[in-house]
């Protein structure tokens, strides 16, 4: 191999690589319960839970906000849920997940509250992000679409999507993961729709993982006289 292409080579590696790094938030650094209607975890801002009006699989109507008997309720739970890890095995990483709504089960057992949409502000640039999702499929939610999103200064940059399985009979457990890429972005949302509407399944979270995107010039390895790696900072 050419040692100075060889050289230039790693230089371009190391450029691209300087400053990146895997985020992933699994919520067990809190203590099973209420979050709030936000809250920041390494940086990363939840926010604009449940803030939309839609309508539940059955027809029935649901306003944005926490407040009053026709709302989801808009808090963010922390919720311990062996039970669930136990029947996922290899899905999320135990004790806790991310849920939403009104009520929590302390100890293993636990509530899937509903989630119509969620905002997740980063705090650094990223390129990619996946999440893994649990949910009930069949019953009343086949059908839903969940929703996974990424923006960038407000203008939608990847997406995903995941409709839940309408095979019918009584509604049950499934699991799966859901990721963006494809660019740059620095807001991720979450939502549900049915139709042209906003629905709620009902959801919980984990492992959201994120990788960020060194700041442009923050860090960089050049190639300087006589084929020696020098490095420049901002």
């Amino acid at each position: 191999m050419n040692m100075k292409l060889g050289m230039i080579g790693l230089t371009a590696m190391l450029s691209a690589s300087a400053g990146a790094e895997v985020t992933t938030l699994n919520f067990d650094d809190f203590r099973e319960g209420f979050l709030g209607t936000s809250f920041i975890d390494n940086g990363v801002e939840f926010t604009g839970l449940n803030n939309v009006d839609g309508f539940y699989p059955d027809g029935k109507a649901f306003v944005a906000g926490g407040d009053g008997f026709d709302s989801l309720g808009n808090d963010f739970i922390a919720e311990q849920a062996g039970d669930f890890f136990d029947a996922f095995p290899g899905w999320g990483s135990r004790n806790n997940v991310l849920t939403f709504g009104r009520a929590f089960i302390p100890g293993d057992n636990l509530t899937v509250g509903p989630l119509s949409t969620m905002t997740m502000n980063l705090n650094s640039v990223a390129d990619s992000a996946s999440v893994e999702i649990g949910y009930f499929e069949n019953g009343p939610w086949g059908g839903i679409v969940i929703h996974f999103e990424a923006f960038m200064g407000g203008s939608l940059v990847d997406a995903d999507t995941l409709t839940i399985s309408d095979l019918g009979g009584r509604d049950n457990g499934a699991v799966s993961m859901m990721s963006v890429g494809g660019g740059d972005f620095d807001s991720l949302q979450l939502y549900a729709t049915l139709g042209n509407d906003f629905t709620a399944p009902r959801i919980l979270i984990d492992n959201l993982s994120f990788n960020t995107v060194p700041a442009p010039g923050s860090m960089a390895m050049i190639l300087g006289a006589g084929g020696m790696l020098i490095r420049r900072r901002r």
